[in-house]
């Protein structure tokens, strides 16, 4: 349910949460654009997963800080 208590049609689905975090596993290596989509992955899947409390929002914003972080370099800079 959205903050204003409207169902956003999402359905929890241990399949798909399953489904995009072996995808997640398998793309992960040692290239930063492989742990980058891997990290994308894992937050995408969190939307499907009852045990997470997560919005579409939520996760443009974690996806946006990703791509700022590979942007500038690393978490390091």
């Amino acid at each position: 349910m959205s903050e204003s208590g409207e169902s956003d049609g999402r359905e929890p689905d241990p399949e798909r949460v399953a489904m995009l975090r072996e995808a997640a596993d398998d793309l992960r290596g040692e290239s930063s654009e492989s742990k980058q989509l891997a990290a994308i992955l894992y937050r995408v899947s969190d939307l499907y997963d009852g045990s997470e409390e997560t919005s579409p929002e939520e996760i443009y914003i974690a996806v946006r800080n990703i791509l700022n972080v590979k942007e500038r370099g690393g978490l390091g800079r």
